[in-house]
């Protein structure tokens, strides 16, 4: 069974009920299943075929869902691009996937013209004034609203080709096929236990792997309704929550303490709120204490990388959740903890996160090298460090990039970064390493303050020597009245260590 087969029994069944909403804007399942169906056609009648590379370049909307549904039952694989890239990244994700198709809006047209490109041969806009430049979606799809017959096709081909965000390098592309999507989404379901009755907020952004799967894949799979939002605003999320009667919220950790720094907050109503999950980065305990106070709702903490569709372990919603824990792996998935030779740690012991299960990518797209690294012994290597305790729950210490070297010493940022959202002046805080001329690396914090506050740079080291050895007390801190951020919302390190 293939991802589209999936998602047009599940519109059979919940026909008239709606699919998604974007402010005064619906679709119902039925309507879904008949646009995208009505674009895969159209593909293939200009000649897309199973495995060609169809790019998506629009921001959350309910065209972004057709094109995602109608890309896939195409037979071609999806390949999102983040729509705050600039043309370099453009151009290169293009040609080195070989789209020959990029799906797109008016406000994102002028950057694809600038690139480039060796292989595309049409742009299709969703919206805009027609022209022989580019195909108009309201005129290209096909009439035929059937499911289209996909032959040579099976769950081994690639579906969603998704470009890591390069932080080292140029971004590589995770193949993932149907069958990792389709295990991925069927797995976290069951360990999330959510059903058709639930109701998603997706303001995580839909070109990344974290919307996709869990506030994309996952209620389309169940019938259950997605409320979009086209861009992350404080105070635009929780009235939504609240007056859509939100149900289910994912994000990253950064959105959480953003709806915690609302001035009104405790004017909202999020009682329909049952679950949260947060993923993409660590999620500071501080921050996950006071939301959950706050709202009185329970933060379940998940993670994985873009290599594992990418859902691969979630704190359970039922039993016991551990505090700084991502939780256990889901169901059918395997985590061992590895030194640098590939040898099992003892329980407790740091090492690198490696996964193995159906979800794992078949590899990065014409990268052979990279892939039998990352997928050396039969198991995934994460690139994040952590450990496991008796109980299989997981911990996720930093990532192998992050880690600071001081004159031989290891110091993780997260764990001091932990410790600074406990000081009562700061919202949000980053660890970072620069260079030293005696040690190597030193690390340098910085910081935003809450409103109104003050303080220098020997109060906070001062905070720090009460917890830390000398060798992890940032020995520089400075200051920012907002800590950069990548598209996703993750706080972006790698250009911290610039500041």
């Amino acid at each position: 069974m293939l991802l589209g087969d999936i998602i047009s029994k599940t519109a059979n069944e919940k026909k008239e009920k709606t699919a998604a909403v974007l402010n005064d804007r619906e679709i119902t399942f039925n309507q879904l299943e008949k646009e995208s169906n009505q674009l895969a056609h159209g593909l293939k009648d200009l000649g897309i075929k199973p495995s060609d590379m169809v790019s998506i370049m629009l921001s959350n909307s309910i065209e972004f869902l057709i094109s995602y549904v109608g890309v896939i039952k195409s037979g071609a694989t999806m390949v999102p691009l983040n729509i705050s890239f600039k043309v370099p990244a453009v151009e290169y994700i293009l040609n080195n996937s070989e789209a020959k198709i990029i799906i797109t809006s008016k406000k994102f047209l002028p950057l694809i013209q600038k690139c480039d490109l060796d292989y595309l041969e049409n742009i299709i806009l969703v919206d805009g004034e027609k022209s022989d430049d580019y195909l108009l979606l309201s005129e290209f799809k096909s009439q035929k609203t059937n499911l289209p017959k996909l032959e040579n096709i099976d769950e081994e081909f690639t579906a969603a080709c998704l470009y890591t965000s390069g932080t080292t390098g140029q971004p590589k592309g995770a193949m993932l096929t149907h069958h990792n999507l389709i295990f991925d989404t069927q797995k976290s379901i069951e360990h999330l236990k959510v059903d058709d009755r639930d109701r998603y907020i997706c303001v995580l952004p839909m070109f990344h792997a974290f919307a996709e799967t869990v506030c994309m894949l996952m209620p389309l799979f169940l019938g259950a309704e997605i409320v979009i939002i086209d861009k992350f605003l404080p105070e635009t999320v929780l009235k939504t929550i609240q007056e859509k009667n939100i149900t289910f919220f994912a994000g990253v950790p950064t959105m959480y303490s953003a709806l915690l720094n609302v001035k009104n907050k405790d004017g909202y109503d999020l009682s329909h709120l049952n679950l949260c999950i947060s993923g993409g980065a660590a999620m500071p305990q501080q921050t996950m204490e006071d939301f959950e106070k706050t709202f009185n709702v329970k933060i379940l903490e998940g993670n994985g990388p873009t290599e594992t569709s990418p859902v691969a372990y979630v704190n359970p919603v039922d039993g016991e959740r551990k505090s700084g824990s991502v939780g256990l792996p889901i169901p059918e998935t395997e985590v061992k903890i590895v030194d640098e030779n590939d040898n099992e740690m003892p329980i407790g012991e740091i090492g690198e996160i490696t996964v193995k299960g159906d979800h794992v990518m078949k590899g990065y797209y014409k990268m052979p090298d990279a892939t039998e690294k990352a997928l050396r012994g039969g198991w995934l290597h994460t690139g994040d460090l952590g450990k496991m305790d008796q109980d299989g729950y997981v911990y996720i210490v930093d990532r192998k990039k992050d880690m600071i070297n001081v004159g031989g010493m290891n110091v993780y940022p997260r764990e001091i970064e932990e410790q600074l959202y406990k000081h009562p002046k700061i919202r949000e805080a980053a660890v970072v390493a620069t260079k030293d001329e005696l040690r190597g690396e030193i690390p340098k914090a910085i910081i935003v303050l809450k409103d109104g506050e003050s303080a220098s740079e020997r109060e906070i080291q001062k905070y720090c020597m009460q917890y830390f050895a000398n060798y992890k007390v940032p020995k520089l801190v400075d200051f920012l009245d907002e800590l950069p951020k990548n598209a996703t919302g993750k706080i972006d390190k790698k250009s911290l260590s610039d500041v």
